[in-house]
């Protein structure tokens, strides 16, 4: 049986080319909501909390995907725990928030490369020049921020970047026959070993004195940033991500994620008051440009049956 990751990839409709976006923007907002959590909870602790307030409902109401264990597993250790872990590592090491959003988007490429060697996906030539568009953007906005970090907080959220994309191939991989369910269950594999990893390194103490205050009124923006993590940022972007993903190969969806610091400042400039420079302006532009680029590209001697649906594929449904 062939594989739905070796037919020649095609553009992605109007439609999910929108909805993509939209993940990049609900996931760039989720920046300023994960700031407001970590001013009150311990930041393994609270990755703990997100998984852990889906993960009970999840158990308890959702059937489980038709899926192997295995990319269930694979999604929920890359996208929940490896993600995760490394990027608040290298956040505890030194790595300036703004940059950590940047340099984690290196997700997007590595899945490209991942998918193209794993999976023979085989990107088209508009695509190769979308990414390079899009990481030349990102590039200009943290060079022009001056940032400048060690070695080793880099390495720790390129780590991080690498499990966001072992998570996308392994969503991909699975073809769920119900992308949220996927999701939602994918929920179910980060809380215990982040709660232990937390236990380990915050420390029961620290983690106590965060529940206990957690309904205090200096908490409520921690809560509300908590709540708009759970149900925007997981239930909302990561569902239609995973939807986005079974639909289409991996190198299709994954540029989009470059989106996300360019949302990330521009709310940081609405709500926050942080004005962004004319060359962080430029740099976003090239981003958003590298990204959508290749799916405005539409070959006139494309025939349609190259532009069916294959059997792996839903449907598209008129909406």
């Amino acid at each position: 049986m062939s594989s739905p990751t070796t037919a020649p990839l095609r553009h992605m409709p109007r439609r999910d080319v929108l909805l993509a976006i939209l993940v990049s923007v609900c996931w760039g907002v989720n920046f300023l909501a994960i700031h407001a959590s970590l001013g009150h909870y311990p930041p393994m602790f609270l990755v703990a909390l997100r998984f852990a307030v889906l993960a009970v409902p999840t158990l308890l109401l959702v059937p489980r995907p038709q899926v192997p264990l295995r990319w269930l597993l694979g999604y929920g250790v890359g996208f929940g725990i490896v993600q995760f872990v490394f990027l608040y590592a290298g956040l505890a090491a030194g790595m300036p928030v703004g940059l950590s959003s940047l340099v984690l988007q290196a997700s997007a490429p590595f899945t490209v490369l991942i998918a193209a060697v794993f999976l023979r996906e085989r990107p088209t030539r508009a695509a190769w020049i979308g990414i390079a568009l899009a990481l030349s953007g990102l590039g200009v906005i943290a060079a022009y921020r001056g940032l400048v970090v060690s070695l080793l907080p880099t390495v720790l959220v390129l780590i991080g970047a690498l499990g966001w994309a072992c998570g996308n191939i392994a969503s991909r991989q699975a073809q769920a026959d119900s992308p949220f369910r996927l999701m939602m269950w994918m929920t179910v594999v980060p809380p215990l070993p982040m709660l232990a990893l937390s236990l380990a390194v915050e420390g029961p103490g620290r983690i106590g004195h965060a529940l206990a205050t957690g309904l205090s009124r200096e908490a409520w923006p921690a809560d509300l940033g908590l709540l708009y993590t759970v149900l925007v940022g997981t239930v909302v972007g990561s569902g239609i991500w995973t939807s986005l993903l079974r639909r289409h190969p991996s190198s299709s969806v994954a540029p989009f994620s470059l989106l996300v610091p360019v949302t990330g400042i521009t709310t940081a400039w609405l709500v926050l008051g942080e004005v962004p420079a004319l060359p962080e302006v430029l740099g976003g532009l090239l981003v958003v440009v590298g990204v959508v680029l290749p799916h405005l590209r539409r070959s006139r001697r494309t025939p349609v049956a190259h532009l069916a649906p294959d059997a792996s594929a839903e449907p598209v449904r008129a909406g």
